[in-house]
């Protein structure tokens, strides 16, 4: 069996806007920052991937439905919870 390669946050981040229509203002410059990032140990600024993506994911409650599912457990695996 062949091992896929992770996704990278950018390429998540694109599907994520392409999904989420109306993104919630405090989600927004998370979702922003993975536009920029490739993976979770990417540095932006002072603040560490890993920390972006938790902060995108403590603000994305109200984004719903099979997308948003798959993608924040594909995000929460990254984080390695």
């Amino acid at each position: 069996m062949t091992k896929t390669k992770p996704r990278t946050l950018r390429e998540i981040a694109w599907e994520i806007t392409n999904d989420w229509k109306v993104v919630h203002y405090a989600a927004k410059p998370y979702l922003s920052v993975m536009h920029s990032l490739e993976n979770i140990d990417d540095m932006y600024w002072n603040d560490h991937g890993k920390h972006v993506v938790r902060y995108f994911l403590s603000n994305a409650g109200n984004w719903r439905g099979e997308t948003a599912r798959r993608i924040k457990l594909e995000l929460k695996e990254m984080l390695g919870s």
